[in-house]
């Protein structure tokens, strides 16, 4: 047992000790100068920058494309309106034809009943 309790400790100790190399390591690494720093933070504005105004300009053509369908739809409804008044008119137009020819025929009939009629007296 006492082998196990020893090789625990060093395990233990092996683990510290690589802990405390990956500290010195990460510490004594070059630190990025402040102009490098600067100009990353400068892409990073600029890009931001690019980004608000590419959604800006999709925010724009989304709502001109808006404006343009309602456009659209306004003069398709507004063709379909004035196509509606035609066809009413022109409903109307041969109502009223079929009513003269009606009457037409009727003048005609009683032409003939009283021509008839004339001829039998």
């Amino acid at each position: 047992m006492k082998n196990e309790r020893d090789s625990f400790a060093k395990r233990r100790e092996t683990a510290l000790d690589a802990k405390k190399q990956l500290l010195e390591r990460i510490k004594s690494a070059p630190k990025p100068d402040q102009a490098e720093l600067d100009r990353k933070r400068a892409e990073k504005e600029a890009a931001a920058a690019a980004r608000e105004a590419r959604a800006a300009e999709k925010e724009r053509l989304k709502q001109a494309e808006a404006e343009r369908k309602a456009a659209e739809e306004a003069a398709a409804a507004q063709a379909q309106a004035e196509a509606l008044q035609l066809n009413e008119a022109d409903a109307a137009s041969i109502a009223a034809a079929k009513e003269a020819e009606a009457a037409e025929r009727k003048a005609e009939r009683d032409r003939r009943y009283a021509a008839r009629k004339a001829r039998q007296r």
